[in-house]
């Protein structure tokens, strides 16, 4: 029989296990990759690098979806059709809240939609939310980890560097005032997707920096910090045990 391989990711439709972890950064995705066992590459195209392994008996799929949210979405899109059902980002965000601090793991809830390509694909006031079976099991192993955590509704936005102020430009003080944890760029677009196809997603992200602080000065941006990579390594954790969890309660209920 003739394999399908799907036009932008080179997937093949039946490689991709029903759990699968994204990222945007494709050295991310070795990253999470050398976590597994037997892992191997299953496509590399553009910004998409593929692997797939086994978690403690468990498969799972690692893609990164590079930065922004048309270009993650797509990359959920053929995921979907490659066989994923649970998509979990591990990703970073910088904080709107004075409280939260480089390094910290915020789990999202929801995402407030500051991007083209939401308008473009659900109707105005359309909610992008994750899955809450997702999000409360992402809760729960970020306890059970012991690092401690932030929760609730974060901003996705597409610009990441400052220009001029617009009409259009996310006002931070407000969003932070309404109780908004931090931003990003591409939750929002899983949060949809995964409404689209019935998908369940959920996020996890760790704190790069505090935008009520710095804005989005390239100057003062500091990404490769030890203390936050050890928050991105932590994430990795968190969401690794979190899709092990889900895949033993769906044992649980099928026994």
């Amino acid at each position: 029989m003739t394999s399908r391989i799907l036009p932008v990711t080179g997937l093949e439709v039946g490689a991709v296990s029903p759990a699968v972890l994204v990222c945007g950064d494709p050295a991310r995705a070795d990253k999470i990759a050398a976590h597994l066992d037997d892992a191997r590459l299953l496509s590399e195209r553009r910004e998409y690098r593929a692997y797939r392994g086994i978690y403690r008996d468990v498969p799972i799929t690692v893609c990164s979806h590079g930065i922004g949210a048309p270009g993650a979405a797509l990359a959920f899109e053929e995921l979907i059709v490659a066989g994923a059902k649970q998509i979990i980002r591990v990703g970073t965000c910088g904080a709107l809240q004075e409280s939260i601090q480089p390094g910290d793991l915020v789990v999202a809830t929801a995402a407030v939609q500051h991007t083209g390509y939401g308008r473009e694909t659900v109707p105005d006031g359309f909610p992008a939310v994750a899955d809450p079976n997702v999000t409360a099991v992402l809760q729960r192993t970020a306890r059970l980890d012991g690092t401690g955590y932030y929760s609730g509704i974060i901003l996705t936005r597409d610009n990441f560097y400052a220009g001029v102020q617009t009409p259009h430009t996310p006002d931070y003080a407000a969003l932070s005032a309404a109780g908004v944890q931090a931003v990003e760029m591409e939750c929002a677009a899983l949060f949809l997707v995964g409404s689209l196809r019935r998908v369940q997603t959920g996020a996890v992200l760790a704190v790069d920096g505090n935008v009520l602080h710095t804005g989005e000065s390239i100057e003062e941006y500091a990404p490769h910090r030890q203390v936050v990579q050890d928050g991105v390594a932590r994430g990795i954790r968190v969401a690794l045990e979190a899709l092990l969890m889900l895949a033993e309660d769906e044992a649980n209920v099928a026994a």
